[in-house]
């Protein structure tokens, strides 16, 4: 007889909240998701609304509910995955006072000059600010005022009126938690990019005072600090009556979506690689080191246990290329005759909308390898890692009038994939070993075209594990068993079906050589021009 009881897993990505009934062995048993939108400024803003998340959540959970068609009282746990690097500004009733402040949102970048930079800088930091918080942490905050140290500082400053009313500051997955619990906590790991904690293996969990003043935190407006993998409390009857479910079982402490990832795709063994490709994407391992290349945005970060930190590094638009180009260029609601379905009028289209991300790829699979020489950038968003960047942005090359649609989408395929392989040479010396493949997840996973890309493109092979849009989900739900002691790390893992290989192509390699070849020149060749036309003076490459 299967078990009866199920897991709640709750991914908070950008796109809006995905939410899965998750067995108690992996398997997922039913999902929703409910789009959410996200305001975009031309003077750096880029905010959420946490009022639409709490709606959607409870949208999504209903939906996953019906679609698993679960006994209510078999609910065991609740696990809690996302974004971070994020802020909600949350007041003295539990509520938010102001909108979410994304990991995007640059409108501090001014501010971080007194706090990080100085005459003598490379990429905007400077070395003798940086050594201090690179010693303790293995990071240091963003020059671009882009991570939860701008975005105090924005809250003191251009923001101060909702900063005010402000009486805890916390992080998505952390705000989640709090609603589902009623008690506003943080890990090492959702403070990741607060640089805050001492992150050097053995260090007491708990903030440092030396740090916070450096990064001019308010210390009360930190929430209370425990171990990564707690139990944050039980879920309170209020929520469980607007979700359904039944109150009191354990609600596990947010996680970071990058620590789901790890579990998600089955890495756990050091140094086994996974590329996710969600909204952004990154490469990461577990690792037995600490570590920090500064130049190019890559440092070891608190991991799942105390043992082995995880690889960190963050290529700012992945997916959202792909999700860009249906919305507003392919299929866009702008009224013209022959503009397309109109999928893109809320800014977050359904997966299942024509031109779906099946159709695009489908398309993108009758166009050469190498898109016969176009070049796609995919800095929608400026890049973090192997350069901080915000100043960069996307552009096509070499169009010609032989260019067409199908070439336009496969090179935005390659772009992002010529964009990991500029990142992986740097993550390769960083771990100062070559993976023998790497496990690929999230919603770019699920083209057979992309991985093949992939492999390609790095020359490794790629294995993709099973369902891996949901594959956060089912980590989230295993990684809530082992935080209460019912399996290891490894058992978890051993849990993560592969479902199938891509191998590098010969032919394909070869041009994906070439292509690279000038690719790996653009973001210094062409960081003056956009550092002019985006208002800053923008970091090459070192």
């Amino acid at each position: 007889m299967s078990d009866p009881n199920w897991i709640l897993a709750i991914d908070l990505g950008n796109g809006g909240p995905k939410v899965a009934a998750v067995g108690m062995r992996g398997d997922v048993l039913g999902t929703g998701h409910t789009p959410v939108s996200v305001q975009i400024g031309r003077d750096g803003t880029a905010t959420q609304d946490a009022a639409e998340w709490r709606r959607a959540l409870t949208g999504a959970v209903h939906q996953a509910l019906s679609a698993a068609n679960v006994a209510r009282d078999g609910l065991h746990a609740v696990g809690i995955t996302g974004q971070w690097g994020s802020t909600v500004p949350v007041g003295a009733d539990g509520e938010p006072v102001g909108p979410v402040l994304l990991w995007a949102d640059t409108r501090a970048r001014h501010h971080m000059r007194r706090v990080i930079g100085g005459p003598v800088n490379v990429g905007g930091i400077a070395p003798h600010k940086a050594l201090p918080w690179v010693r303790l942490t293995g990071g240091a905050p963003s020059p671009s005022g882009a991570d939860p140290t701008g975005h105090s500082l924005l809250l003191q400053h251009e923001l101060a009126d909702i900063g005010r009313r402000a009486t805890v500051l916390l992080e998505p997955v952390d705000y989640l938690a709090f609603r589902l619990t009623g008690r506003a906590v943080a890990t090492p790991a959702s403070m990741i990019l607060s640089w805050v904690t001492d992150n050097r293996p053995g260090a007491p969990v708990a903030y440092d005072a030396g740090l916070v003043a450096r990064a001019r935190r308010d210390p009360a407006l930190l929430p209370e600090l425990v171990p990564t993998g707690s139990v944050q409390g039980p879920l309170l009857a209020e929520v469980a009556e607007e979700f359904g479910l039944r109150p009191g079982v354990p609600v596990i402490t947010g996680l970071p979506d990058l620590h789901a990832a790890i579990i998600g795709s089955g890495t756990v063994q050091p140094y086994q690689t996974h590329l996710a490709v969600s909204t952004t994407a990154w490469l990461s391992a577990r690792v037995p080191f600490k570590k920090t290349d500064v130049l190019h945005s890559i440092a070891t970060l608190p991991g799942l246990d105390s043992r082995f930190p995880v690889v960190g590094d963050n290529i700012e638009t992945g997916g959202a290329a792909l999700s860009w180009l249906r919305e507003q260029i392919v299929a866009p609601s702008d009224g013209l005759v022959g503009g397309g379905s109109g999928i893109g009028s809320d800014g977050a289209a359904p997966d299942t909308a024509r031109p779906s991300f099946a159709d695009l790829t489908r398309l993108a699979g009758t166009a050469p390898a190498g898109s016969e020489g176009v070049l796609f950038t995919p800095w929608l968003a400026g890049e973090r890692s192997p350069v901080e960047d915000k100043n960069l942005r996307a552009t096509w090359l070499n169009l010609s009038l032989r260019t067409d649609r199908a070439m336009l989408i496969r090179s935005v395929l390659e772009g992002v994939a010529l964009n990991v392989r500029w990142l992986y040479g740097y993550y390769v010396k960083f771990l100062r070993q070559q993976p023998r493949s790497v496990r690929i997840l999230g919603g770019g996973a699920q083209s057979d075209l992309w991985c093949s890309i992939f492999a390609s493109t790095l020359g490794v092979p790629v294995d993709r594990v099973a369902d891996p849009l949901h594959a956060q989900l089912r980590g989230v739900a295993l990684w809530a068993r082992v935080c209460l002691g019912e399996m290891s790390l490894a058992e978890a893992a051993a849990l993560v079906p592969v479902a199938g290989r891509f191998e590098p192509d010969p032919r394909d390699r070869r041009i994906y050589d070439q292509a690279f070849a000038e690719y790996r020149k653009l973001a210094g060749t062409l960081s003056g021009l956009y550092g002019r036309l985006n208002g800053g003076r923008a970091p090459t490459e070192p």
